[in-house]
This record gives structure tokens, sequence and C-alpha cells, in this order.
């Protein structure tokens, strides 16, 4: 290491890491500890470190190779920074992982609050604002590393799309690396045709000669020349086969058994963990490690309450000690868990020796877990333990909290193993937690299905909420989803609120239910009640999403009776709570976006209504016919807000969707009676000028913003899409209009009559 290189690395070491802007585990976002004896990969380093103009480096081996070893090592040697994601299972819900490389940055610099704001709030998709935003601060910053270890265990689409288009904005001299078993699933192909990706496998990876004398001499073991030989060709380069291989050389020495031939028929290191050195452990560390398995990650007093037994911590330092393939997980050395290969063979030992014990193991930790707060934790294992009645209370009861924290991904796991396991008659607070989710996400089919099977149930346990009877749940969701009309719906509400403890946090939901029926129903002074009700109520709960929703309902309400100052003061307070606090649902989403636009069109702020009423578009997808009435009004809203902006085919096609949702659901009261008169509105909207040259309506929106000063990455900002997005419309712009360049663009325009368009569009910014 040159002087420069040490002291920009010493300084850099020195330097306090930033406070992580969100609850994270902070091994997770750390550079993993480099142990004592580690043989140093000099070569590949150095190789690393030189490599300045490659985005993206995969690291690709086999479990054992030393992929996590070498990037510790060049972490420690290059003046860049590195952020560093260790990923597991749960970064397959892309907000959780996108989470984790803001974390990961963090440690560098703060990320900027916009990315944060994003993330403490992301929308349906991912693609409305965290990824861009978070690719933008990537590509702000001066050249870093940015290392995603465990990638093999990235699976989800989400999560692979975000991380390649992360890949796509980088700096000039920063660089991606994946650290992975198996190939990852991302486009490499053109990069590698580029020349402008680094791949490392197991033959870069394998140990040399010297690198194996050195890793066999650091534990303990010393051999003649030729068993040395025979030994590291055996294991062709393999660490952990090679490391197995000592440790079990050395424990044979010291029980008196001797030196015993190293083997193994397979290179996996499954299969040499099991044939090769697991049977030589004494019986009590090994019965350690066989029962400890059932963790994914453990701690002293854990251990303790999992085996019935006292000492662990005490253990689990020996096992780092003798380096047995346990990770710490904090600087403490509090927390660790098992490499993931030597687990999974440990797991299969156990099952195969002590089957009876899995279940109780796996019984004791969600009692340990639960205890101690961690009730995510303690449904896992209460599932793995057969303990279904205890997994689903658990699970009825962290349900929302869980979804409103954004990871859906997460809670749907939970929900299809139940689904799967045909267990929703069953339990049918879960079948209804469910059926909450998937109406708010959009999916009718299995909404209904879900309310169907919690019917059909018979519940006998206690509800979360302290509600007497499962009756009044149930009632909720058929209010919400609202097969029989208005009236029914009013019904529905009705008896739940007269049946839900007064501290439930379902109490909001049927409130709201109510005002919108009452709403459907033309009886308004009723309605507006019930939705301030609805207000206070999701305030004291905590269910910012209905606070959001009965809030926007409220603001159209007072915009209807003309009230344009109270229409106004609530839908503030609507956006208030979407900009400050994590509303993720699409519902709330939608129809806050409609009645802000309601209201800034009262003031002529064309261009922040257009964004708004653009915005709650996407939603639009999630918002269908298992909310038939939020589905149907919502659309009737933003349809009047394109009406103003004499968007005509917009509101064409708003219609054609409220057609589709009434012919589906009838009986929704004055809302039939609002998709006329918006048909009636739509009518008087003059037809696109034929030269408009077959521009579309985004491309239209595009035009007077071509004319400003603004960049693409601005004018993406004002309509709140991707930069891309507008870089793509423009060339479309460009080649419809015959012209290469905006001002030219905006010259045609005028030319082909659309400058009332225009000036409609730029009137007024405030």
């Amino acid at each position: 290491m040159s002087p420069s290189t040490r002291t920009a690395h010493s300084a850099r070491l020195e330097l306090v890491p930033q406070e992580p802007p969100f609850d994270v585990l902070e091994s997770k976002v750390q550079v993993p500890a480099l142990r004592a004896g580690t043989v140093s990969r000099t070569a590949l380093v150095n190789r690393l470190r030189v490599t300045t103009t490659v985005p993206v480096t995969t690291v690709v081996a086999p479990a054992g190779y030393g992929k996590t070893t070498l990037l510790s090592q060049w972490a420690e040697r290059d003046s860049r920074p590195f952020a560093w994601v260790t990923l597991d299972d749960r970064d397959n819900d892309p907000v959780v992982l996108l989470r984790h490389i803001a974390a990961a940055l963090s440690r560098d610099e703060p990320v900027g609050q916009r990315v944060i704001d994003a993330l403490n709030s992301p929308a349906p998709s991912i693609w409305t604002a965290v990824v861009p935003r978070l690719a933008a601060e990537l590509s702000a910053r001066s050249p870093i590393v940015l290392v995603f270890d465990d990638f093999n265990l990235l699976r989800s689409r989400a999560a692979l799309e975000a991380v390649a288009a992360l890949i796509d904005d980088e700096a000039e001299g920063s660089m991606f690396v994946a650290s992975t078993r198996v190939t990852p699933k991302l486009p490499l192909a053109p990069l590698r045709a580029s020349g402008r990706l680094l791949e490392l496998g197991a033959e870069e990876l394998a140990l040399s000669k010297r690198e194996a004398q050195l890793l066999l001499r650091a534990a303990g073991v010393s051999l003649g020349e030729t068993r040395m030989d025979e030994l590291i060709e055996q294991c062709e380069g393999w660490a952990a086969a090679l490391y197995l291989a000592a440790l079990s050389i050395r424990d044979g020495e010291q029980t008196g058994r001797g030196r015993t031939r190293f083997g193994g028929d397979d290179r996996y290191l499954a299969d040499y963990f099991h044939s090769e050195y697991l049977h030589r452990l004494r019986p009590g560390p090994l019965r350690f490690l066989r029962r400890t398995s059932v963790l994914d990650r453990m701690c002293g007093p854990l251990c303790d309450a999992v085996l019935d037994d006292e000492g662990s911590a005490r253990e689990l330092e020996k096992i780092e000690r003798a380096n047995l393939f346990l990770v710490p997980l904090d600087n403490r050395r509090g927390w660790y868990r098992y490499h993931h290969l030597f687990r999974e063979l440990l797991q299969r030992e156990l099952t195969d020796q002590e089957p009876d014990l899995v279940q109780v193991l796996h019984g004791r930790a969600a009692d340990w877990f639960e205890a101690n707060g961690d009730r995510e934790s303690a449904l896992e294992h209460a599932y793995a333990a057969g303990d279904t009645d205890r997994a689903a209370e658990i699970l009825a009861a962290i349900a929302l909290p869980v979804y409103y924290s954004g990871r859906v991904a997460t809670l749907e796991r939970w929900f299809n193993r139940f689904e799967r396991a045909g267990l929703l008659e069953r339990y049918p607070a879960v079948a209804l937690q469910g059926c909450r989710i998937h109406a708010l996400r959009g999916r009718a089919d299995q909404a209904k299905r879900w309310l169907d099977a919690a019917s059909r149930g018979t519940f006998t346990g206690k509800l979360p909420d302290a509600t007497r009877s499962i009756d009044s749940w149930i009632a909720v969701l058929r209010a919400w989803l609202c097969e029989k009309g208005a009236k029914r719906m009013l019904a529905d509400a009705e008896t739940a609120v007269d049946g839900l403890h007064e501290d439930s946090n379902w109490r909001p939901s049927a409130l709201l239910a109510k005002g919108a029926a009452l709403l459907m129903l033309d009886d308004h002074e009723r309605a507006d009640e019930a939705l301030a009700s609805a207000v206070t109520s999701a305030a004291a709960h905590g269910s910012t999403e209905t606070q959001v929703v009965a809030l926007a309902e409220r603001s159209l309400l007072a915009g209807k009776r003309g009230d344009q100052h109270q229409a106004e003061e609530l839908a503030n307070e609507a956006n208030r709570l979407v900009t400050t606090s994590s509303v993720r649902g699409a519902p709330a989403r939608a129809v806050e976006d409609a009645s802000n636009a309601q209201a800034l069109l009262q003031r002529g702020r064309w261009n922040e209504a257009r964004a708004c009423l653009t915005a709650a578009q996407d939603f639009l997808p999630y918002l269908t016919v298992a909310i038939p009435w939020l589905a149907v009004q919502t659309r009737v809203e933003l349809g009047r807000g394109f009406v103003t902006l004499r968007d005509g085919p917009a509101v064409q096609e708003l219609l054609n969707e409220i057609d589709d949702l009434l012919e589906r659901v009838p009986g929704l009261g004055t809302l039939a009676a609002s998709a006329e008169e918006l048909r009636s509105e739509a009518d008087a909207v003059p037809e696109p000028e034929k030269s408009a040259a077959g521009l579309t309506p985004a491309e239209l929106r595009l035009l007077p913003l071509l004319a400003t000063h603004f960049s693409f990455r601005e004018i993406a900002e004002q309509l709140y899409v991707s930069r891309n997005t507008i870089k793509t419309q423009a060339i479309s712009v460009y080649r419809k209009l015959g012209v290469s360049s905006r001002s030219e663009a905006i010259a045609e325009a005028r030319r082909l009559g659309l400058g009332e368009h225009l000036q409609v569009l730029i009137s007024k910014d405030a």
C-alpha cells in the first residue's frame, strides 16, 4: 500500500459513520471485519484496486471460496469509499432493499433528504420516486464501490430491476460489485461485450499453493510437502474445504485418532462438511451446532433459551475462535449467524438425527423472540414449530403495522403460507387481514375469496383489538368490498361501527365506509359527520392511510357545497400527511391527488394540478372493483380535473373504466349520476386538432415545458416521472414534428395551432 493510499484510507477509517436514516441491523451495511490470521489475497486485491474504468464486477463461486474475505480486504486497501449491503431473503422486498442501500451509502456521507422522504413513504411502484432519486444520489457522488454480498439471495424481479436501474446511473469511476454463488440475474451481456464487466469466478478465487499453505499453517496444521500437495490438489484451492480439512486434522490429533486422509466425492461444501468434518467433532459441540441451526441469527441468551441450557455465549465465543464458519453480526460480538451452507447441513443433520426436537427448538425460539418484542421472528419460528394457532394469532396482530411500513412483499409471503396450506377457514382473522390487503392492492378475486373463507370459518380465539365478535371485522370488509350496493354498504358499516371495540384499529375503516356510503346515498350532512369521526379515529390509531382518504373525501365534499376555503384546508392537510408520513397505499394516494388537484385548479395552478392528476393515474391499476365505490369516485374526480384542463382523451379513458366498474357493481347511488355528469362535461371538451401531428396527451403536456429553461431532469420532477421518460417523449415529439431542438418544437407547435393549449398549461405556476 502506497503512503498516499494508506493515508487516505486511514483518514476515511477514522471518520465516525453517519447515523443511518432508517432502522437497520448495522452488520448488514458495514464491511465485515477481517479475522486474525486471514490469508491475504494480494494479487486479486491489487487487480481490483487498479480497476477504475469498469462499472460492474461479479464475484461468482460456491460458498467457501473466500468471496467476502477478498472484498473486505479490498475495502481495507482501496482509497475509494465502500458502501456494503449483506443481503438476505427480506431484501427481495424492493422497499427493504433500497432502504438498506441508502443506509449503506449514508455511512460514507448522508443521503439527500429527497431520497429519505421517498423511502419513508414509497409509492406502490418504486419507479415513481424511490429508484430515480436514489439513482440520482449515486450518480452525483464521487467514485464509490457499492458491494452486494450474498447476491444469490436476491430473487424477486422487482428487486433485481431496481439494482439494474441503479447500475445505469453510476458515477464515472464508481463500481457495482455482486458477490454471489450463481451468476446474477442482471443484464450482463452488453457490459461483457463492451468490455465494461470484470468477472471473477471460482478459478480466479481458488487459492494458490502458497496461499493454501499459509491457510493450513494459520489453522495450526503442519503437513509434509507431499501430503500438503495432495490436500491442496484434492480441494482445488477451495478455501472452505481446506480450512475444514485443517480443523478435522487438528481435532483428530487432539482426540488421539491421528491424521486421517482428507477426501470427499463432491466438490461442493455441503457434501464436504457432512463426509469429512462434522462426523469428527465431539458430541457436545456438535450437538450445540446442530440444535442452534434452527436460528438464522443467534446470541447467547437466545441459544440458552432454545437449548434450555446455560453457557451458550461462551460456546459461541469458542466457535468463533475456532473460525467454524460463525459470522459475527456486530462489533460487540453479541449476535452471530452460521455460514448459509454450514447451517443448511446442520439443519439436515438435526432432521436426520433428532427429528422430534426440531419443532420443540423452534417453539422455544418463538417464545424468546416474542418475549423480547420481536414478533416477526416469533411468527417465523411459530410456523416452523407447527404451531399455526400461535402463528395465526401473531400474524393477525402485526399485519396492519407491517403493511403500513411498506413491506407488502414480506406480508404476502406470510399470507401465502396459510393459503397454500388451506388454513384460511381455520383462521378467519388471518383470512380477513389478507382480504384487506388484497383489496387495498386491487385484487378483487383474491379479496372476495379470502372474505368468503373467513365467513365460512369459525373463530374461537381472542381478537387482537379486543372486539368480541369477528363478525364486526367481516362487516367492515363487506362494506369496503360493497358487492351489493350503497344501501347494503351502509348497513354493513353501521353493524361494524356498533360491534367494534372502541379502541379497535378497524374502527377508522368502518367509519370511513359509513361516510362513503352516506355520500353515495346523497346524505351529505351525515356523511361529513361520519368522515370527520373517521379522521379523528384514524389519527388516534395511527391509521394514516385511512385518515388521508377521509380528509380527501371531506375536501371533495366541501368543494361540492361551494366551501372552497375548507376544501383547500382539508386537501392541504391530506397532502401534508402524505408528504410527512409513510403513506404507501394506492387508494389513499390516488384520492388525495384527486382532491389536491381540485384545490389547485380552483386557484388556477394548472401545472401542479396536472402533475397531481398524472400521479394519481399511476395508482389506478391498484384501485379496482375490489373497492368499487372508491375506484369509481376517484376516477370521476380525476375526470373532472382533466375536463378543466381540456384533456378529452384522458377523460374518455377514465369514463371507459368507470362504465366497466358500474356495470360490474350496480347500485352505487349517486356515483352513477356523477358519471353521467362527467360524460356530459367531456362531450363539451373540443376534439384535439388534427394538426397536432399525432402527439399523445403525455407529449402535449411536455410541449410547454420544452420552452422553459428547465433541464430534462427538472422537467421530470415537475411532472413526477423519470428523466428517461421525458427524454423518450421529447425524442418522439421532435420526430413527429420534424424538428431537432426544443425551440423548433415550440415554434412548430404554435404553427400547428396549439398555442391555446400551451397557454393553458403554463398560465400559472403558483
